[in-house]
């Protein structure tokens, strides 16, 4: 039908027959003992035939998607309309079934063809799961078990991959795609999506159990200020606060633990950045939805296959401190790049920002100091300190609870030095009041009675916040 799209040389062997011929049927004979009572056949459980369902799809679209690649021009597919190339896949699979004497019904004939469609152009069976815009994360151990997250819940799905080369093949198509590789001698990889989904991969020998995928997925619709205030992550008096913080270009630090929303808080606080200043971001796999106009996006590469040819979220920061930027924002701090990222911030960069991983805000300042130490930096001790209390003004404190939802538990300020020791102040909190017996946690914010270090610094630059903003008790 699509020429266009088929080989020029196609010699490849008809498929062996998959649906098994009806079992012959005895005849009875005269002098046959009677027949003893059977007692009625179970019924199959509606689970037993869903799987079997699935089972014998499955089994058909292995087979088919061996007739698609040899029957298909790949390399013509690149280009290939949509519709032109669900017809052509069709096609085939029509004739195919034919061929193997297999019906099915009009449902199970539409989602094998949308299968066959995902293996060809999509990621196989992970590609129902991208397309779903419940799902914030994929979770992928082995190729029998994919678990997903939903509103900070991870569940077990139904989706299989049909043995582990199946998965590694949908792996490999990932990271050729970004020009990274990913095998023995190189067994775990990060990469970035079409669509700008986060990436990570491992595979054996070092993933004992088959290969490991995590796929943080890439939120189409950015989350503004209002949306986390009407979600609950924290209160209109805090947004006040951190509009002011950020437009006044104090230097943020977003803390917080493995899927506590730290990259979302950073996209909604840098909205408060305004649209005339130059923005440089830096991150290891791009992920910030900046909306401002002046934005220079940088990503670090990895070494090569000959270990050459790295570059480093250091590397991109010193280039970025010769580009003119008014603010840096760093995706996540994590190595010796802290340095150069508290010199940006003591160095005429005011209102740059970063995320970090630490337990609060305390622990926050604790692990700057051993990047510090880790960096190969011989600094005293006081004078480490000394560099992130000048540097860093606010840590803002993201957490994911027990219930799956994620708050802004803690808005702490740096104030200096008291002898050998940051002093801090938390100016508004996240506490906790009980448990409702759905397992939903029952919290109210509220302010500490704490008045902001920076209140000058605010009226000075026009954000005159009122004393009730930092009075106790505030959204009980």
């Amino acid at each position: 039908m699509f020429s266009r799209y088929k080989k020029a040389d196609h010699s490849a062997a008809r498929l062996a027959h998959v649906a098994t011929p009806p079992q012959q049927v005895r005849p009875a004979t005269t002098n046959s003992a009677p027949a003893k009572p059977r007692t009625a056949p179970a019924r199959a459980m509606p689970e037993d035939k869903e799987r079997k369902r699935r089972e014998k799809l499955g089994e058909l679209k292995v087979e088919l998607h061996k007739r698609l690649l040899e029957n298909l021009n790949l390399a013509a597919l690149e280009h290939a309309a949509e519709a032109d190339l669900r017809a052509e896949i069709q096609d085939i699979a029509a004739e195919a079934l034919e061929e193997m004497s297999v019906v099915l019904n009009k449902e199970d004939r539409r989602q094998l063809h949308q299968e066959l469609y995902d293996e060809v152009k999509g990621l196989g069976p992970l590609e129902p799961l991208l397309q779903d815009e419940t799902i914030n994360d994929i979770l992928v151990n082995g190729p029998k078990q994919i678990f997903v997250e939903r509103a900070g819940k991870l569940t077990l799905t139904d989706i299989t991959f049909k043995d582990e080369r199946h998965l590694l093949r949908i792996i490999d198509k990932i990271v050729s795609a970004v020009g990274r590789r990913v095998d023995e001698s190189n067994p775990y990889v990060d990469a970035r999506l079409a669509d700008g989904s986060r990436f990570n991969a491992m595979v054996p020998p070092i993933a004992v159990d088959g290969s490991l995928v995590s796929i943080r997925k890439f939120k189409k619709d950015k989350l503004g200020v209002d949306d986390l205030v009407r979600f609950g992550a924290f209160t209109e008096e805090m947004a006040a606060y951190l509009q002011a913080a950020v437009a006044c270009r104090l230097n943020v630090i977003v803390s917080g633990g493995t899927g506590s929303g730290k990259t979302t808080t950073l996209n909604a606080l840098s909205s408060f950045i305004d649209n005339s200043e130059r923005i440089l971001t830096i991150e290891d796999t791009a992920e910030l939805q900046l909306q401002q106009t002046h934005v220079g996006r940088m990503e670090s590469r990895p070494a090569n296959v000959e270990g050459r040819g790295a570059v480093t979220q250091r590397d991109c920061l010193r280039n970025a401190l010769r580009m003119r930027p008014d603010r840096i924002i760093v995706g996540e701090t994590r190595g010796e790049e802290v340095i150069d990222m508290l010199q940006a911030m003591n160095t005429g960069h005011d209102g740059s920002m970063t995320t970090i991983h630490a337990n609060n805000a305390r622990d926050a300042v604790s692990r700057l100091e051993n990047m510090i130490a880790m960096a190969g930096i011989e600094m005293p001790l006081k004078a480490v300190r000394s560099q992130i209390a000048s540097a860093v003004n606010l840590i803002v404190q993201a957490s994911r609870l027990q219930d799956g939802s994620r708050r802004m538990v803690s808005i702490t300020e740096l104030t200096g030095m008291e002898g050998d020791v940051i002093s801090m102040q938390e100016v508004f909190r996240y506490e906790r009041l009980g448990l409702q017996p759905d397992g939903k946690i029952i919290g109210r914010f509220t302010a500490t009675g704490v008045r902001s270090h920076y209140s000058e610094r605010f009226r000075q630059w026009g954000y005159d916040l009122p004393a009730s903003l930092f009075e106790p008790n505030m959204g009980a």
